[in-house]
């Protein structure tokens, strides 16, 4: 499989970089003759991002720690695309650090890559690009995290009919050497391997669409392991969208196995479901409930002790590459941040909330999360993790520009307590406010 995704990368090379969306691409048919013969276009787009935040809590899993802080960050995205019959390409330069940092790695290109595609909906996709499907919980791009996620790797691909395939392919190295084998040490990703199909049908009778996903892994061990230093992980699963004009209806369950990057073995999985009612166009409602499984006999060592118990089996599920901002609170202490040990008893979150727009341009949004894990910690903490309530406002300042501003609260329990290992976790607070621009530089065609 690797020798194949490496041949086919070399015959698809154009020294060309990566695509907008086709939305921004995408060119409306013009209203004269004389413009209708034009086939190229050229759009070059800016995305700057800047947020201010403040935190508190949550995130320090060490005794004594100080654990708030208060910083500006900020994120520019230049891109640049072209586009005729049969091509697209696009590159984006990203920059991204906190106000006053000399940080050295705060510039790298997020994307480039071309787009290669028929007129009967096959396509072939090389470069460095965005891996985004269904809800991202799984493969997203993470824009909140301020250095958007990409991927080098080759996509092929059939969109027609109802129906749409992906099939993609990664292979990492760190040089192009000849004598320094293959051992991979982490670059843009952290796997040595990738191998994806995702499959999508849109139900024309009914407004029901199905994804089914699977993906393969491979994470390199950090030391030599007699049989191979690359342990291979899967994951496989499904997401099913039921639309209507006022409700709509998402389910996931997706279940991985195989060996992490130490070798032990996986047994983990994942399930949930939310709905959504849209009463007006000024009024909606939403609840659901996610469950992520997690390790047994899981436990912290008591202040002063050290040490951690044995695991046969990695149960706490991951959820790779996907956009973890998206779920599981706001306040991005679960999945973001490890556990005390690397190990996870899992989560659980059941939430409802509600989208208000009381006036043109501006919208609020308002939640509420009741959080807890999958698995039991010991006999002297139950699994409830506490409660978190969540406010965000959103002002379209115009067309391409809008500030926002957000709130979160959490009263933490004994467990959230001793899963972080400090007492700031009682009291859980997280502020933040944003502006964010982004204007269309050019756009032409000829």
């Amino acid at each position: 499989m690797k020798s194949l995704i490496i041949a086919t990368m070399l015959m698809l090379s154009v020294n060309v970089g990566a695509q907008p969306s086709i939305d921004t691409l995408s060119v409306a048919a013009p209203a004269d003759t004389a413009q209708t013969n034009k086939e190229n276009k050229l759009v070059i787009d800016l995305d700057f991002l800047t947020r201010g935040e403040l935190r508190k809590g949550g995130l320090s899993n060490e005794e004594g720690a100080d654990d708030q802080a208060t910083f500006v960050i900020a994120r520019t995205l230049l891109g640049i695309g072209y586009q005729r019959p049969g091509l697209i390409a696009h590159a984006t330069a990203q920059h991204s650090g906190v106000w006053g940092s000399n940080e050295t790695n705060s510039f790298n290109i997020y994307e480039a890559w071309v787009d290669l595609n028929t007129k009967n909906g096959f396509f072939a996709k090389v470069g460095r690009q965005s891996l985004s499907y269904d809800d991202q919980r799984i493969f997203g791009s993470d824009d909140w995290a301020m250095t958007a996620m990409s991927h080098d790797a080759l996509k092929l691909g059939y969109e027609g009919h109802g129906h749409k395939l992906h099939v993609i392919g990664a292979f990492n190295q760190n040089i192009a050497n000849i004598d320094g084998g293959t051992y991979f040490t982490g670059g843009l990703q952290p796997y040595k391997a990738m191998e994806t199909v995702w499959y999508h049908y849109d139900v024309k009778k009914i407004p029901l669409g199905i994804s089914l996903l699977f993906t393969n892994i491979g994470m390199q061990s950090d030391k030599e392991h007699k049989d191979t230093c690359t342990f291979q992980q899967q994951l496989f699963g499904t997401y099913i969208d039921y639309h209507t004009k006022k409700l709509t209806a998402e389910a996931a369950f997706y279940y991985q196995t195989g060996k992490e990057e130490h070798g032990i073995p996986i047994n983990a999985w994942m399930a949930s479901g939310k709905v959504t009612y849209k009463h007006n166009d000024d009024l909606t409602l939403y609840g659901g409930y996610d469950y992520l499984s997690g390790d047994k006999n899981f436990a912290v060592p008591a202040k002063g002790q050290m040490g951690m118990p044995q695991h046969k089996k990695v149960k706490g599920f991951s959820s790779i590459y996907g956009s973890h901002h998206k779920f599981y609170g706001a306040m991005d202490f679960f999945y973001l941040s490890n556990y005390y040990g690397g190990f996870t008893p899992g989560l659980q979150n059941i939430y409802l909330g509600t989208k208000y727009s009381p006036v043109k341009k501006l919208s609020i949004d308002l939640s509420y999360h009741y959080l807890l894990t999958a698995t039991q910690l010991n006999n002297d903490v139950n699994k409830s993790l506490g409660h978190e309530v969540e406010a965000a406002v959103t002002y379209k300042l115009m067309k391409d520009a809008s500030l926002s501003a957000g709130y979160s609260f959490m009263r933490g329990t004994d467990t959230m307590v001793a899963l972080k290992r400090t007492n700031n976790n009682r009291q859980l607070q997280w502020a933040w406010i944003m502006l964010s621009v982004s204007p269309k530089l050019l756009s032409t065609i000829w």
